[in-house]
């Protein structure tokens, strides 16, 4: 059993002091779900907590022989979608929220080697995040888990409750609608597979 086993079994036994390790361990990757879901950094931070409280009190149903961070994701990513469809249903037009979200949220990056490549970066990065905005709910989930994430169609199905097959088909639908919109934005701008838990920016 490594370190991660043991904090989870202690967890499962009403260990907080072992959940609070493995919030420790997971809260990066699941903010930049979040993130990468909805778009805004406070929307983020409000729903990452969410789903470590979820994670939480569901702790004693999670089986050990399931990737600790594939179950974790999904509760996050289940999270967010119901978060998008509320939002749709919450105002009166799509366009107007559009609007508002012009200006995609921003992340500072510590790393960035000079002005100039930071700002380049973040012209991709918000070309790709507003892109992901103009897909369904389930759609995008399904990308950023393959994406960023590198669930596989099987992992995908699980967590979101579709047919294998159903992910292929929005994986593909989802994958045209982006690369039609970033070719919209710009030609230079494209798609990178995401590295797993960096940050979202």
């Amino acid at each position: 059993m490594n370190e991660e086993q043991t904090w989870i079994f202690q967890a499962q036994q009403g260990n907080d002091e072992a959940f609070t390790r493995l919030v420790e361990q997971y809260q990066t990757p699941v903010f930049n779900l979040c993130y990468r879901m909805l778009g805004e950094p406070e929307s983020a931070e409000d729903a990452a907590q969410e789903s470590f409280l979820r994670a939480y009190h569901n702790i004693s149903r999670y089986d050990r022989q399931r990737p600790f961070a594939t179950w974790l994701l999904s509760i996050a990513a289940h999270y967010c979608i119901d978060r998008l469809r509320r939002r749709r249903f919450a105002v009166f037009s799509l366009d107007a929220e559009r609007e508002e979200d012009d200006r995609p949220a921003e992340l500072p990056d510590r790393n960035a080697a000079d002005p100039e490549e930071e700002a380049i970066r973040r012209e991709e990065q918000e070309g790709i995040q507003a892109a992901l905005r103009g897909l369904e709910a389930t759609d995008r989930a399904a990308i950023v888990l393959r994406y960023w994430y590198d669930f596989s169609e099987v992992e995908i199905a699980a967590s979101l409750n579709l047919t294998v097959s159903a992910v292929k088909s929005r994986l593909h639908r989802a994958r045209k609608a982006v690369a039609r919109l970033l070719t919209a934005q710009s030609p230079e701008t494209r798609m990178e597979r995401m590295p797993y838990g960096s940050p979202a920016v």
